[in-house]
């Protein structure tokens, strides 16, 4: 039952009420039962101050005996109220007067009055002016005055019957017990009915979620309100798809992609074997050509998986750099000579500009790898008797390196997307399958690797003649 949240709200929702209403009635109860026994006994006094006032007022009056039991009698004749009895005692506790029982409570209207005499006579010897007395299984308020007139001492017991106060204090609690239950039962009823309406949403968006994978991932959740928070976790939700969307489809075309470059070797190497083995009595040189278009296949092959295989390490997170110091223009003086026996092949003339003395720290394997794809591409797709250059420069704390072609040029729609995996331009800059060209992934390496060294790698430039790709690599790695 305390698996749905909205129960659990709703529980700890009128818990905590019922915690706050029992407190505010508990200390409501105290400071009133307190207040009506104080008034209680300020009442008592104000009556304890009239009598005696009239006991002396009678005993100083000449027309009258002067006697203290006369004033007594007077004083009690003068002072008669429902629920309050006075008492005189002499020193001896022998009874001077006592005013006649009216109870407010008929119960008690069979008692006689001697029947207090006792309880009210025992008073005179406990300890304080004021005292609760239990009579008859009731509760009633006692005070006690010690006073001498016209050089005779008395007590008188003033007894006040608590009967209103507590049937006060009765009603009040009967209040609350009716009152606490009956908030407590519309609060909970309420706060449920507030939980299950404003997760209704959250409800209704993991059903929906329930139903999305990845058949269907271009479904989204509904956003009611966009500007509370549950819209902000719905926008949060969709951004997640559209990202896991956007990845499903790179992985698809990756995959797709792959397949497709893998499939050409493999179909090529089956061919040729197939053919070499499948006529006899072959001259050498046949089988020499043979062994050779094996060969140039099986290395195009091992090329696209080693890519393959580095992409993926890199995707993983598990491609470690491992950083030394070297001088950058070094590093690319040796790549351009690397790729000049190639060049020489297409007759393309390949030059270098270190620019002077570039120490840098950084992961020089990945480095070198990086230059030769760039200029690798660029040697692709330009022509023969055409030219590309090796730029290395340090600006604004960071080493570029800039490799420009004289190739015809990216055009303007596909500019955005040279980086991606597996992407060709148009057919004026597509490897040709005799040229022994790449699959498209040397552009997606160099910008791992730049990025990897948490720089950047772009395209900086590209006309009609030709391209250049920059790649901003810091001097420092962030943590050195």
């Amino acid at each position: 039952m305390f698996s749905s949240v909205r129960i659990r709200l709703t529980v700890w929702y009128t818990a905590a009420m019922a915690a706050i209403l029992i407190l505010l009635a508990s200390v409501t109860y105290f400071i009133i039962r307190q207040n009506v026994g104080a008034r209680a006994d300020v009442q008592a006094v104000e009556l304890a101050d009239t009598f005696l006032s009239t006991v002396n007022a009678e005993m100083g009056d000449a027309t009258k005996p002067d006697g203290l039991d006369e004033g007594v009698a007077a004083a009690i004749s003068e002072h008669r109220f429902r629920d309050v009895v006075f008492a005189v005692f002499d020193p001896d506790g022998t009874l001077i007067g006592m005013s006649e029982w009216f109870p407010e409570d008929r119960r008690h209207s069979e008692w006689k009055r001697g029947a207090l005499i006792a309880p009210l006579k025992a008073t005179l010897t406990a300890p304080g002016p004021f005292q609760s007395m239990q009579f008859a299984g009731h509760i009633y308020r006692v005070y006690v005055r010690h006073f001498s007139l016209a050089q005779q001492s008395a007590t008188l017991v003033v007894l006040q019957s608590l009967f209103h106060q507590h049937e006060f204090l009765e009603t009040l609690a009967g209040t609350f017990a009716v009152v606490i239950p009956l908030t407590l039962l519309l609060a909970g009823a309420g706060g449920y009915f507030l939980a299950r309406s404003n997760l209704s949403p959250v409800v209704a968006m993991s059903e929906q979620a329930r139903w999305i994978g990845a058949e269907n991932l271009e479904a989204r959740l509904g956003v009611k309100n966009p500007d509370d928070e549950l819209g902000h976790l719905a926008r949060s939700f969709n951004g997640l798809l559209d990202r896991l969307s956007a990845s499903f489809d790179r992985q698809k075309r990756f995959v797709a992609d792959a397949s497709h470059e893998l499939r050409t070797p493999v179909a090529i190497l089956c061919g040729e074997t197939e053919v070499a083995l499948g006529k006899e009595g072959r001259s050498e040189q046949e089988y020499r050509e043979a062994l050779q278009i094996l060969a140039d296949e099986s290395k195009r092959l091992k090329r696209i998986v080693e890519d393959l295989f580095t992409l993926a390490r890199a995707d993983a997170g598990q491609y470690p750099l491992s950083y030394t110091d070297f001088y950058l223009d070094e590093a690319a003086a040796e790549c351009a000579k690397n790729v000049r026996t190639l060049a020489a092949a297409r007759h393309i003339t390949v030059t270098c500009e270190p620019g002077g003395e570039a120490l840098i720290r950084a992961d020089e394997a990945l480095v070198r790898r990086m230059l030769i794809n760039l200029l690798d591409n660029a040697m692709k797709y330009t022509p023969s008797g055409g030219s590309v250059s090796l730029h290395v420069e340090e600006r604004d704390g960071a080493y570029h390196l800039s490799v420009t072609d004289s190739g015809p040029g990216i055009p303007t729609e596909f500019q955005s997307r040279i980086f991606e995996r597996f992407f060709r331009v148009d057919k004026a800059r597509s490897r040709k399958e005799q040229d022994g060209g790449g699959a498209g992934l040397g552009l997606s390496i160099g910008a791992w690797i730049a990025g990897a060294h948490n720089g950047k790698l772009e395209l900086t430039s590209s006309t009609s003649e030709g391209s250049t790709f920059t790649a901003v690599l810091p001097k420092y790695p962030p943590s050195s």
